[in-house]
């Protein structure tokens, strides 16, 4: 196998299948036959628009990613395959990578990370997604018996509620303006509100929404001294937030998550590899399989990308290979 097909970005909002040599299989490394990925749609529709901003580019790299935000960029972080080559320990065996969508790949063996028996591959996809609502729980910091708010019921959000509500005690809420998301709120046996039906105070507050409206809301509706997260990434948007009366004389937190980099309270303990490995060990509930929400097959992906990154309807899209 010395040859891959890889899905590139070549301009915004165009994209095509392209043919690349596959690194030579060095000691170390392994390679990988890929069987699924998944879309992120928030991150992913805003580098296929080219939304990145310029300041960003290098910080907002992801592992394996080829190319650059400015166009052509091969993009994407939630690859499942099947060892091929390379490790006696791995040789068959289903694994997940952080590597954009692409039928093979090479990488070295500390990239991948075998998938638990009781998680299905197809059901992997969603690990990227669940390692970055485990780390915003832990930047969160929810404690048993707390109210907590997650607004925006995407994949993301869905995942953090999801957390969220089996610590004990707590009472958790999936809020969104979409009335259909009340299903996916059900399906995960979680409570759901439209914004207008918000009624506070929490302890904490989530917005995963990447709207500046949730983030107003999110700030109104917390209890003195309450923690606010921001787990979205705007890209180039801004959000307009009134930082008087509540906010003010509330004292509250107001606290960035994001994924790149492990909570300072769990450094000392916990590595990449050890968190990706809890992620996937926390995809056996096969409720979880909600948040599939379609499927194409790679060869047809050129052609629909830009018609599931903007259909609202879309959660985590899977590709087939």
């Amino acid at each position: 196998m010395t040859s891959a097909r890889a899905f590139w970005i070549s301009r915004a909002e165009t994209s095509e299948l392209r043919t690349e040599t596959l690194a030579p299989l060095k000691a170390g490394h392994v390679r990988v036959k890929t069987l699924f990925s998944g879309i992120s749609r928030g991150t992913e529709a805003l580098v296929f628009k080219g939304l990145v901003p310029p300041g960003e580019h290098e910080r907002m790299r992801g592992p394996n990613m080829g190319g650059c935000f400015s166009f052509p960029v091969k993009y994407g972080y939630a690859a499942v395959g099947r060892v091929e080559e390379g490790s006696a320990d791995l040789a068959g065996k289903p694994v997940f990578c952080l590597h954009p969508h692409q039928d093979h790949f090479v990488v070295p063996e500390a990239a991948v990370r075998p998938i638990p028996e009781n998680v299905p591959v197809e059901r992997a996809i969603l690990a990227a997604n669940m390692e970055t609502a485990l780390n915003i729980l832990w930047d969160a910091e929810v404690l048993p018996g707390d109210r907590v708010a997650v607004f925006g019921a995407g994949v993301v959000g869905a995942l953090v509620a999801f957390l969220a509500a089996r610590i004990p005690g707590t009472e958790t809420i999936l809020i969104d303006p979409n009335p259909a998301r009340s299903a996916l709120a059900a399906s995960l046996d979680l409570s759901f509100a439209r914004p207008e039906q918000v009624n506070g105070p929490f302890d904490v507050l989530i917005n995963a929404s990447a709207t500046g409206e949730a983030l107003s809301l999110a700030i109104e509706q917390a209890g003195q001294e309450a923690r606010v997260v921001e787990a979205s990434w705007f890209g180039e948007a801004r959000a307009s937030l009134s930082l008087g009366g509540a906010f003010h004389v509330r004292r509250l937190s107001l606290i960035s998550s994001q994924v790149g980099n492990l909570p300072a309270r769990q450094r000392a303990r916990w590595d990449y590899s050890r968190r990706m490995d809890k992620a996937l060990s926390l995809l056996s509930d096969p409720r979880l399989d909600a948040l599939v929400s379609g499927e194409t097959l790679f060869e047809d992906l050129p052609g629909a990308y830009g018609r599931i990154l903007m259909d609202p309807a879309t959660l985590c899209h899977r590709i087939r290979y």
